[in-house]
């Protein structure tokens, strides 16, 4: 499951869990900085039910890097996944994400400064170019630098970044896709663990993609459509999808403790509301939670008077 900015939060993990057991689930991008200089380590929370889970760091400074994945596997992370893909205006001001794929050579020396740090895997997420630097020749030296600096799990987003002109919403839809490049990659480097992400959203195009590369990383389609993550487990692994009612059931405690140490019922509800997605009653259960979670004093019994079937 893709890590996406202000959406795959502990919450969001938590239910995604539920889905699919063996998926592997990634925090939303923290910055080194806020680690390590502003020390907010709330960040880092999560529960063991997660994992196993990666924390997805942002920054391009070594030493605060490896500081950064030092907590991260103190906080028992599975593994520490740098990112070389945000295209946003914030992230570019700061020297990191998708601007990177400039400087290989400084991305190497992170990747080699985290690993010194910790025994986990250290990941890098990256585009397939930036700008006007994307041609296949751009990616392999690219691949080449990370690859000597101890990468042994590329996940490539298979879109170059636009960094100016265009919002990150665009740089999701605008530049065209191209897996045949991903493709290439995993057979010039058979060694490396290649995983494809970008514009995947059913399960045979999952199995499409696993016929060329190693791992698919579902971002939008599944956040939309939380049940593709449970299509997606029966597909590849035989487990049998659980009832959406039932995944409610098992949700319930996780929220009730959570609500009772003050977080808002919302803040958890807002990953569900595609659940019941293409069902009869997804849009009352959609309305019923989006107007009613943020309310003073929601509750759990919300989510049960908003069960397809039981919306008044």
């Amino acid at each position: 499951m893709a890590p996406m900015l202000d959406w795959t939060d502990r919450h969001c993990r938590y239910f995604h869990r539920l889905l699919a057991p063996h998926a592997r689930l990634y925090t939303e991008m923290v910055t080194s900085a806020a680690l390590v200089r502003g020390h907010a380590l709330h960040l880092l929370e999560h529960s063991d039910e997660e994992r196993p889970l990666a924390l997805q760091l942002g920054g391009s400074d070594p030493a605060e890097l490896a500081a950064a994945a030092r907590l991260g596997a103190a906080a028992g992370y599975d593994e520490i996944n740098l990112n070389v893909g945000c295209p946003s205006d914030r992230v570019q001001s700061g020297r990191f994400g998708a601007c990177l794929m400039r400087e290989p050579t400084l991305v190497a020396d992170c990747v080699r400064a985290m690993r010194g740090a910790v025994d986990v895997p250290v990941t890098v997420k990256c585009r397939l170019g930036v700008d006007d630097q994307d041609t296949y020749a751009d990616l392999q030296r690219f691949t080449e630098a990370v690859l000597e600096a101890g990468v042994r799990t590329l996940l490539v987003h298979a879109r170059k970044a636009w960094l100016q002109g265009l919002s990150p919403k665009e740089n999701r839809e605008i530049p065209p896709l191209d897996h045949a490049r991903v493709y290439r990659l995993k057979r010039e480097f058979p060694e490396l663990v290649v995983v494809i992400n970008g514009g995947i959203g059913t399960v045979d195009e999952a199995r499409a993609h696993l016929a060329q590369v190693d791992g698919v990383m579902i971002g939008r389609a599944a956040y939309h459509d939380p049940y593709f993550l449970a299509r997606l487990e029966q597909a590849l692994y035989g487990t049998p999808p659980p009832a959406r009612e039932a995944v409610l059931d098992r949700l319930r405690p996780y929220a009730q403790a959570e609500l009772a140490r003050g977080t808002a019922l919302a803040h958890i509800t807002r990953h569900v509301l595609g659940l019941y997605h293409g069902e009869p009653g997804a849009r009352a259960f959609r309305r019923a939670l989006s107007e009613g979670a943020h309310r003073l004093g929601a509750g759990w019994a919300l989510v049960e008077q908003a069960r397809p079937g039981r919306v008044a």
